[in-house]
């Protein structure tokens, strides 16, 4: 091996470019995956190619296809975040199409064809009624003023009405599943000012000829309980997620003999469920009518496991994989996104009788040694009240250099969200960029991530602002103590309510050192009174009522405190952003301008709530590394192009 270079810290160069991520890398983690015919089917995104969503197709004789026409996207933007934007039906593909978001119909080896009106609907979340020839979906009705309309409808392909509506009243529903005789539809439910991991209701309904539904009847859910993916077995039990025992569990319902029951299969102090940002998500499913397969989170990991509905005994099935997302199951296999922290994200199909694992899609054929590559340290580090707090550590890697005696620059992720986690896949552009040119990475699992358990997910509960930032600032402080990290050189970075921390933690707190933000929330009560329906109640439980606690939103809100920034910040903006309009972002940075604080602001056309072209992709990261070296003051491995920072001091332009 050649003798290593002594560099700086962030000076490093690196193989891990923008524009190998962005022209070499797709996105395979857009839900679900579907078999048909013995075909699986799968959505990407391609940065290369504007962030399209393209449906793709791997057949029985091991040949992959591109579905989705060159002119159409396939993407939904129900609540706003989308997922569940397809089904497939013998052979037959039905999709949104991200333009007008009307359903298409794609016969094979044909042009796709519209089969709902052009008015304001969209659709997601697609369950083929086989026995009738209809899909069952989710509609959200932008036609009338105010918040959108959400109804569970009936789609028949040749009617090209718009649907006709089985279930309404209440604000949201999901995951409709059909029996396997046809006559019984079982879907979630839930309303303002909920969450679905928050509160859900599972319902059952009698599924008749007509379009209509006959007895209704609530299986499970209430106020303090979150259900996740009903599922019906091949027998036709319906089985789901549910965390009522504080841990997302798998349960079964049995109405024979009366009076009916739920059941529990398999109590762990893991996570068996995930939050619904998206529709389409799946954790488990059956190999057979008494076999389910399914995955377990445990902190940040995942696991995959084979389990007996007859006996509730649970066996782990070895991979070599942090992630498991996405999982479909059927006789004889398992097929699901795979992450790793050393290898790109895939499309993995197992043979669950011989054990063989099979790479059909790699989201990158890159080829990178793994010299370069940082693998995560889980961590667990003392926070506020004396409880205890997680995250990711990733030290700074690269098998070219070495740094004179000092410790790297920090990097402290802070997840969107915030229901959300930290992940263990490789990412070349949230982590292994930065890693491999010598900094540290921070992933922090705050208080209200999700992977353990309801009471830790509650930690946030009108702490929105607080327990996020004070863990994110203890788990900078704690890798400082371990001698991790230059406390003079801490960064913090996140989008969307990452960015909030991001933002909160720069202005409420004096430990970090500059910082960047995307999309992020500055304006709590902006937020709430302009943002789209899925999120408009949200702050309720993460803040409190408002307007009833306004003083806490405005206590909270970065934008009203901006004399107490006292460090850089840079930030990136979607012009199309519905979920943070790109006002919150403009007015910070004015405010730090004003106050002649080195400041840049970077927005992007045609971009919503998270940045999916390669362009924007590569800008950001560019203008990120630029800025850091500007105001932390160290020197660039390569050029990149400048991005203008506002009141930079002259020597170091």
């Amino acid at each position: 091996m050649p003798q290593q270079i002594v560099a700086p810290y962030g000076s490093w160069k690196s193989p891990i470019t923008p524009d190998l991520i962005v022209a070499e890398t797709i996105s395979l983690g857009i839900p679900p995956i579907i078999l048909d015919r013995d075909d699986v089917y799968w959505t990407e995104s391609r940065p290369a190619d504007a962030g399209r969503y393209v449906i793709v197709r791997h057949s029985a004789k091991g040949q992959t296809t591109d579905i989705t026409p060159k002119t159409f996207n396939a993407r939904t933007t129900v609540h706003e975040y989308g997922g569940g934007s397809y089904t497939v039906a013998n052979g037959v593909v039905y999709f949104t199409n991200f333009k007008d978001q009307r359903v298409y119909k794609q016969e094979p080896n044909t042009n796709p064809i519209p089969i709902t009106p052009e008015v304001h609907c969209r659709y997601a979340d697609f369950a083929f009624d086989r026995h009738r020839g209809l899909l069952v979906c989710v509609r959200e009705d932008h036609t009338a003023a105010g918040q959108a309309v959400n109804t569970l409808v009936s789609l028949d392909p040749a009617r090209h009405d718009g649907g006709r509506v089985l279930i309404s009243g209440n604000d949201f529903y999901s995951s409709p599943r059909i029996s396997p005789d046809g006559t019984r539809l079982a879907w979630l439910t839930w309303n303002h000012p909920n969450m679905p991991w928050d509160a859900t209701e599972l319902w059952i309904g009698e599924l008749k000829d007509n379009e209509t539904l006959g007895h209704t009847e609530r299986v499970a859910g209430g106020v303090s309980e979150s259900i996740f993916q009903p599922e019906w077995s091949p027998a036709g039990v319906l089985h789901f997620v549910s965390d009522r025992t504080g841990w997302w569990n798998i349960y079964r319902w049995r109405e024979d003999p009366p009076p009916s029951r739920i059941e529990q299969l398999c109590e762990m102090a893991a996570e068996f469920g995930v939050p619904q940002w998206v529709f389409g998500r799946s954790t488990y499913g059956f190999e057979s009518a008494d076999r389910i397969i399914c995955t377990y989170i445990k902190q940040a990991t995942s696991h995959l496991a084979s389990l007996n509905a007859v006996t509730g005994k649970l066996d782990t099935i070895e991979t070599p994989y942090w992630g498991i997302r996405n999982l479909l199951v059927s006789p004889g296999r398992a097929t699901f996104v795979a992450d790793s922290p050393t290898e790109p994200t895939a499309i993995v199909q197992l043979d669950l009788d011989g054990g063989r694992l099979e790479a059909l899609r790699r989201s990158s054929d890159i080829s990178i040694d793994p010299g370069y590559f940082s693998a995560p340290q889980e961590i667990e580090f003392p926070t506020e009240n004396g409880l205890t707090a997680f995250g990711l550590f990733y030290p700074p890697k690269n098998r070219d250099y070495t740094a004179p005696d000092t410790k790297p620059p920090l990097l402290v992720n802070s997840h969107g969200g915030p229901t959300s986690a930290a992940w263990t896949g490789l990412d070349l552009e949230g982590t292994q960029y930065w890693t491999s040119r010598g900094f540290g990475v921070l992933d922090v699992n705050y208080g209200g991530s999700t992977g353990y358990g309801r009471a830790y997910r509650e930690r946030l509960k009108g702490k929105w602002g607080v327990v996020d930032v004070d863990d994110c600032v203890n788990g900078a402080l704690y890798l400082i103590q371990q001698g991790e990290a230059d406390g003079n050189r801490l960064i913090i970075r996140g989008g969307s309510a990452g960015g909030y921390t991001t933002l909160a933690a720069l202005t409420f707190r004096s430990v970090f050192k500059a910082g960047a933000s995307y999309f992020g929330v500055s304006d709590l009560e902006a937020l709430e009174k302009d943002t789209h329906k899925f999120e408009s109640r949200y702050s309720d439980s993460l803040v409190g009522p408002y307007p009833e606690r306004r003083d806490l939103y405005m206590e909270r809100s970065p934008i009203h405190f901006t004399d107490r920034i006292s460090c850089p910040i840079i930030f990136f903006q979607g012009l199309e952003d519905k979920v943070v309009p790109p006002e919150q972002s403009v007015k910070m940075f004015e405010a730090l301008r004003s106050k002649g604080l080195p400041t840049a602001y970077v927005p992007f056309e045609g971009e919503q709530h998270g940045f999916r072209k390669g362009e924007t992709i590569k800008r950001a990261l560019e203008a990120e590394l630029y800025f850091y070296s500007k105001v932390l003051g160290f020197e660039l491995a390569e050029r990149v192009e400048p991005v203008h920072i506002e009141n930079l001091p002259a020597h170091t332009t």
